[in-house]
């Protein structure tokens, strides 16, 4: 057997909490900085080591917080464990942040710039909501001089301002839509499908204690629509949405193969990340050349697993980021996950029923694999996250086994997946256009309001159009509108970020 490479980075202690309604009363949560120490010293416990793990600490890393903006995040949390890093930093938002942090921390493990790491988040979204209902403000502490804009990656696209497509829930549908029209799969059939691939996710739930929502759900609960679970933007109902609004907190402790020696982390506590990879596809919904799948997860997927050695008929344990289906459907088929693949598709339960605490519910679903890997040692697990709408992936793969391990070759991987290049925007178009994807917008009364099309223009390009018509909204969720013909019309109209703007109304 081949010697363990001393730097092969491994995670060694594992800590979250989810901090139930129910068991909080009117105070709710604590604010995040109070969550994120709670489930560091949680980690730090995990580890069984024999030494001062804190006290090795080369870096902390704070997933972005939605919550509550602090003066300086990690610095208020390395005050409150009594450490001095090297390195502290608050990241960026996204559903892939947590794995994104902690491979650039494993990376740097293997260069040898750092022995110990810690990855952490919390959101307390659920009890900011109630004070808010109440009238009242959530007691946080260590507020910035200046308030800070929200770290939007890129500029909102005028073509999308003006037709509304902001929401996650209605451009994942968007591409759910795109991907039944490319299959030619009918529209009732196709939302069984649905159901059959997330009510799975609430049995793990249901058996979950750190799930928001601890109920099993049958399929057809899950995609009918009822006064409960309404439609919320075609094909979703309420009980296929990711819920962000909810009060959990996670850590993972990152340290090279020598220092868990040093440290005296029993070795039936380390977990490897054995492969890893990130990609991204284009930024704007339309721009995607084939909106029915993602490129970038083939290839981050196919590099990550080429890392760890393995294919994915050896991962045992999968957790597929689970924001809506679409995100599920599109890495199943990266992966090449048939309909008959017995395989749970999550760990935690999914982000619509564990709960997707806003940038931070990674850090939930690799502290969960390394718990399922422990208890299936020398099995592998890998965990997906999106981020935005469908742009940024990234996978990692895990397992108790060490092996040999380098960086992907993530240039090389991107520079393939940009090779496809994307597909032009025009903003306002007055003529005929072939829908390539559309999702219809439901109101808090389950009645369809509004829908919007992706279309594909004759010379080439794509343009986004508006579904007023009370008639096209009605049958767009009976028959298939991918693939037909509908006349657009540039209006102008009230922007959603005010002062006017034109957009294209579609007509039969």
């Amino acid at each position: 057997m081949a010697a363990t490479d001393p730097r092969a980075p491994c995670l060694i202690g594992v800590g979250q909490r989810t901090w139930h309604p129910e068991d909080v009363g009117e105070e709710g949560a604590p604010e995040p900085l109070g969550m994120w120490e709670e489930v560091a010293r949680a980690a730090v416990a995990d580890t069984g080591a024999r030494a001062h793990v804190l006290e090795r600490l080369d870096s902390v890393q704070i997933v972005y917080c939605q919550t509550w903006q602090y003066d300086d995040p990690a610095a208020r949390l390395a005050e409150r464990l009594g450490i001095a890093p090297r390195l502290a930093s608050y990241s960026g938002i996204g559903g892939t942040t947590p794995q994104v942090l902690v491979q650039e921390q494993a990376a740097a493990i293997l260069r040898g710039e750092l022995d110990c790491a810690l990855v952490c988040g919390a959101e307390a979204l659920a009890t900011q909501r109630a004070y808010k209902k109440r009238g009242e403000r959530a007691p946080y502490s260590f507020k910035p001089t200046e308030k800070r804009a929200f770290p939007w990656e890129a500029p909102f696209h005028p073509a999308e301002v003006a037709h509304e497509v902001f929401q996650a829930w209605l451009t994942f549908a968007v591409f759910d839509n795109a991907r039944r029209g490319h299959l030619g799969v009918g529209l009732d059939d196709y939302r069984r499908d649905l159901g059959h691939v997330m009510a799975p996710m609430t049995k793990v739930a249901a058996s979950n204690p750190n799930a928001w929502f601890q109920v099993e759900r049958s399929s057809d609960d899950v995609v009918t629509p009822t006064p409960e679970n309404r439609m919320v933007g075609y094909p979703y109902t309420k009980y296929m949405v990711s819920i962000m609004d909810v009060d959990m907190a996670a850590a993972v402790l990152l340290a090279s193969h020598e220092t868990a020696d040093a440290l005296g982390v029993p070795a039936d506590r380390r977990v490897y990340l054995r492969g890893w990879c990130y990609a991204t596809d284009p930024t704007y919904l339309a721009e995607h050349p084939d909106m029915w799948r993602s490129p970038a997860m083939t290839a981050a997927s196919g590099e990550a697993m080429r890392g760890a050695g393995v294919g994915i008929d050896d991962v045992a344990h999968l957790d597929l980021y689970s924001c809506f289906s679409s995100s599920v459907n599109f890495a199943r088929d990266a992966l090449k996950l048939g309909d008959g693949d017995a395989r749970p598709l999550t760990v935690t339960g999914g982000l619509p029923y564990h709960g997707g605490a806003g940038s931070n519910y990674m850090s939930h679903s690799i502290a969960t694999m390394a718990e399922v890997l422990r208890d299936d040692p020398g099995s592998y697990g890998m965990v997906s996250g999106v981020g935005m709408h469908m742009t940024k992936h990234v996978y990692g793969v895990y397992s108790t086994e060490p092996g040999p391990v380098a960086p992907p070759e993530q240039e090389s991987v991107q520079a393939r997946v940009d090779a496809a290049g994307t597909t032009a925007i025009t903003d306002t178009y007055d003529g005929k256009a072939t829908v390539a994807a559309y999702s219809v917008v439901h109101g808090r009364d389950g009645a369809p309001e509004w829908g919007v099309a992706v279309c594909d223009l004759a010379e080439g390009g794509r343009v986004y159009a508006k579904l007023l018509d009370r008639e096209l909204l009605a049958s767009a969720e009976e028959e298939e509108l991918v693939g037909r013909t509908l006349t657009l019309a540039p209006t102008t109209a009230e922007s959603p970020m005010g002062g006017e703007a034109t957009m294209n109304v579609a007509t039969i």
